[in-house]
């Protein structure tokens, strides 16, 4: 592809193909995602065909790879270029030199049908396909200068004054525009590369006793993999021997080594440092982390940010009216001053000037760049949406646990009801021992540190908002929070009553273990304390500082959550909510500006999606990251504000770039018209813009977060 018409003409292609229910093109890695009912990949090939191009599925290519042009093409055509254009430049110093007719014809004629001969392919496509592009008006300036030298050459004779050079020079720009855009495309791709890069081919691992190289592919979850020190992890796993410092940075943003002991995950593609370890893997191939981030990043390069809608209307309608401004310049000279000859020229160089290159990569090219650096510092962009609404964000809002707190609360007190205290917390345990919960995790790990039996729960159900049901033998249990307490009129509940509001007191997170058949009572009391990440002040100062307004929405109690606040520097804060609340105070959030969600749970899940922004922890379940526009790979809430601050400057990329896009065309096809640009100045320009445009956008790889 070579434009945004070329886009326009795919996209047209494929949304007619039946089962497509959508269908987005790219032109900066030349890609077409489709959303589509059943196996509708024949028929999109051959949609693809019949609009003029060619498909292959992208499934085992290397990412980012682009289109390649032929650097040896585009020097054979400037080294027969090149004694066209020199008489020009001999004149200039008054030198009347110049080439012989036929020898003219000899350099230019492989120029216009060799190295030319693919704008001619892809023009007659587009001409079967009843549109246009940049191809088209290539092809008709440059066949256009060609055919006049001929005929001046054959009324006028072989030392009349010829236009060879022109086509020439134009051509020969157009292939070499083509290629140093190719090269500074798969520049802007560089961010997926370099994470595809980071897994190791082979992978060193335990199997029946000894010790053994296999491929990663061969790797199976349960593994025991064997990382010697400075080796790369094959694949995402749990430390369960050894004890070392992990080098994450180039996969989570995480400038230093990460302790790593005995229960650590690691992550495939991170840098092992000074230690042996073994690690039993938990995920590979598509599964992994790293795999996971490269979809992302390629799923956010390959949308569309809602500003392209606007370019690709322009788009549908430029080439036809630049070809009516082209005739009506040649018509205009011919009639008003009986400079036809001129005429021609001065429409070449509309034709060429106009060529509408820069126009489709002005967005596609910015989006590239800054979801690729994004990556690279741990900000996972899920769709250019977000990545387009993000720098308007007027208000952020927190979640509590695993956000601005540490994600491995403690049980700081178990206050039983009544019998054995390590029984009650062994049933506990026991109810929470598959839920992936923060709170459970400290009931558990709690639990294992007394050294009590942890039996496996049956019928499982998960409230959201309010707790967690099961049967652990004859017992029915829930684990409920202080609202469902109440509502089930639980017994038991008003004598634990004032110890429940001085656990909240001190800050801390209340949870009730009760027994529900034959009907509900209180079992036990337990207070969870949490830590404040380190790192959760300093984000949200950095957000004041870009005049962002901070939130904390928190289903805990209002104790717990004004704690919390008052230390990472909150003032506005809503508690107690359940889930469809969070969604609800966030939608009241939006009529004061656009609003950012934070979070990482399944709870969040709703209000991430109510947000205009999204932004999921990490750290947290699949359920948030897909609820959310953008992911932190990291653990650090300071991220935020530099996901914010990333959406700022590509959206400003993609303002400059669309703005000089439209200026070339706006200053040049006038000045084309009015006889003010040769056929060859037209080509360079034509040239620089598209080149311009991308190497504008990969000034956002120098970006890097403010700690």
């Amino acid at each position: 592809m070579t434009c945004a018409s070329c886009v326009a003409r795919v996209e047209r292609a494929l949304k007619r193909v039946r089962g497509v229910c959508l269908a987005s093109v790219t032109p900066a890695t030349e890609t077409a995602t489709l959303r589509a009912e059943g196996d509708v990949l024949d028929a999109a090939l051959a949609a693809i065909r019949k609009a003029g191009y060619e498909g292959r599925p992208k499934a085992g290519q290397r990412p980012g790879r682009g289109a390649q042009h032929d650097g040896r093409e585009v020097a054979a055509s400037a080294l027969l270029t090149a004694p066209l254009v020199l008489p020009m430049l001999a004149a200039a110093f008054g030198l009347p030199w110049m080439l012989p007719a036929p020898w003219q014809l000899a350099l230019a004629l492989p120029v216009q049908f060799w190295i030319g001969a693919r704008f001619y392919r892809s023009a007659w496509k587009a001409l079967l396909a009843r549109t246009g592009n940049m191809d088209l008006l290539v092809a008709l300036g440059t066949s256009a200068a060609f055919a006049l030298s001929l005929v001046v050459w054959w009324r006028e004779g072989p030392h009349a004054h010829l236009y060879f050079e022109a086509s020439a020079v134009v051509i020969t720009l157009a292939r070499l525009g083509k290629w140093l855009e190719a090269r500074a495309k798969r520049e802007a791709t560089e961010a997926i590369r370099a994470l595809a890069a980071l897994q190791p081919a082979t992978a060193r691992v335990v199997r029946a006793g000894n010790e053994m190289e296999i491929a990663v592919a061969a790797l199976a979850v349960g593994d025991v993999l064997v990382v010697r020190p400075g080796e790369r992890i094959a694949a995402d796993a749990q430390v369960t021997e050894g004890s070392s410092h992990v080098d994450e940075s180039l996969v989570t943003g995480e400038g230093l080594p990460v302790a790593k002991v005995p229960g650590s995950p690691l992550t495939g593609g991170a840098l092992n440092g000074e230690g042996l370890l073994r690690a039993r893997v938990t995920a590979v191939g598509a599964e992994t982390l790293l795999a996971r981030i490269i979809r992302r990043v390629e799923s956010a390069q390959a949308a569309k940010p809602p500003i392209q809608r606007l370019v690709d209307r322009v788009s549908a309608v430029f080439v036809p009216v630049i070809v009516g401004v082209a005739l009506a310049t040649w018509l205009g000279w011919g009639l008003a001053t009986g400079g036809w000859e001129r005429g021609v020229l001065d429409a070449v160089a509309v034709l060429v000037i106009a060529c509408p290159c820069a126009l489709g990569l002005a967005t596609p090219a910015a989006v590239m760049a800054g979801t690729g650096v994004a990556a690279r510092h741990g900000i996972l962009v899920k769709d250019a949406e977000a990545l387009e609404v993000a720098h308007r964000v007027a208000i952020v809002a927190f979640d509590k646990t695993g956000t601005l707190t540490e994600a491995r609360p403690r049980l700081a007190a178990f206050v039983a009801a009544g019998g054995n205290e390590d029984a009650l917390l062994a049933l506990a345990a026991s109810l929470q021992a598959g839920s992936e919960h923060p709170l459970a995790h400290a009931v558990v790990r709690e639990a294992r540190e007394r050294a009590l039996e942890i039996a496996a729960p049956a019928a499982v159900r998960a409230v959201p908002g309010r707790g967690l049901q099961a049967e652990v033998g004859s017992h029915a249990l829930a684990i409920a929070s202080d609202r469902w307490t109440r509502e089930l009129g639980a017994a038991g509940y008003e004598a634990l009553a004032d110890r429940a509001t001085e656990l909240r007191t001190r800050g801390m997170t209340v949870s009730w273990l009760l027994e529900t058949r034959p009907r509900p009572r209180v079992l036990a009391l337990m207070g969870f304390a949490d830590t404040v990440r380190p790192s959760a002040a300093r984000a949200v100062a950095l957000l004041r500082e870009r005049g962002v307004a901070v939130a904390l929405l928190t289903g805990d109690n209002a104790a717990a959550a004004e704690a919390v606040a008052r230390e990472a520097g909150i003032e506005e804060v809503h508690a107690e909510l359940l889930p469809e609340d969070k969604a609800g105070v966030v939608a009241r959030l939006r009529s004061r500006g656009v609003v950012a969600m934070v979070g990482d749970g399944i709870n969040d899940a709703p209000a991430l999606a109510a947000a205009d922004v999204g932004i999921a922890m990490g750290g947290g379940t699949d359920v948030a990251m897909q609820a959310a526009g953008i992911t932190l790979v990291g653990s650090d809430p300071a991220r935020v504000a530099d996901a914010l601050e990333i959406s700022r400057r590509t959206y400003a990329k993609i303002r400059q770039n669309l703005f000089w896009a439209f200026v070339y065309n706006v200053v040049g096809v006038p000045l084309a018209a009015l006889g003010f640009l040769s056929p060859m100045v037209a080509g360079a320009a034509m040239a620089f813009s598209s080149v311009s445009v991308v190497s504008n956008a990969l000034l956002l790889r120098r970006w890097s977060p403010r700690g």
